[in-house]
C-alpha cells in the first residue's frame, strides 16, 4: 500500500477507462490525489471544448466518494501537475497512452533530487467493438461512457 498515488487528467466524460484508472490507484493507495486538469489547459490542444472544470470535477468526486478513502483533486495546467514536486507520492497510475508521460516524470523527479515512483500501467478499457473507448468516441456518439455501442 502506498502512502499517495497520483492520477491525472482531463476525464471529459467520465467512463469505465477512468474509473479502472481511478479504481486501481484507490485500491493500492492509502490516498490519492487527482489532477483535474483546468478549462484552460484542457482546451489547449483540443478541437472541441471540453465539459467545464466544475462540472468535470463533481464527476470525479462522485466516484472518487466511493471509495471511502482519502482523495484530493487539485487543477493542474501542465502535463505534470503537482507529480513532479511531491515528495510524499510513491505511485503514479496511468494508462497505456500516458506512460511515456509517466516516464518522464520520474527523470523530472530524479532531476530534482525526488525519489521515482512507480509506475502502474493500467491497460485500455475496450468497448464492445474490440477498439478503446475514449472521450472522442464518446462524444461522436460512436459508444457510450461503458462501452456500449449506440
Amino acid at each position: 500500500m502506498f502512502k499517495r498515488v497520483i492520477v491525472g487528467g482531463t476525464f471529459d466524460v467520465l467512463h469505465k477507462g477512468h474509473e479502472r484508472v481511478m479504481g486501481c490507484a484507490f485500491s493500492i493507495g492509502q490516498s490519492v490525489t487527482i489532477g483535474l486538469s483546468t478549462d484552460e489547459f484542457a482546451n489547449r490542444f483540443r478541437a472541441k471544448t471540453v465539459m467545464g472544470y466544475e462540472k468535470r470535477k463533481s464527476a470525479v468526486e462522485g466516484f472518487a466518494k466511493t471509495f471511502k478513502k482519502e482523495y484530493r483533486i487539485v487543477p493542474i495546467d501542465d502535463s505534470y501537475g503537482i507529480s513532479t514536486t511531491d515528495p510524499e507520492a510513491g505511485c503514479i497510475v496511468v494508462s497505456e497512452e500516458t506512460l511515456l508521460r509517466a516516464e518522464e516524470i520520474n527523470m523530472i523527479r530524479f532531476k530534482k533530487g525526488l525519489e521515482k515512483m512507480v509506475i502502474i500501467v493500467v491497460p485500455l478499457v475496450l468497448a464492445d467493438d474490440g477498439r478503446p473507448i475514449s472521450g472522442g468516441r464518446i462524444h461522436s456518439g460512436e459508444i457510450t461512457p461503458d462501452g456500449k455501442r449506440v
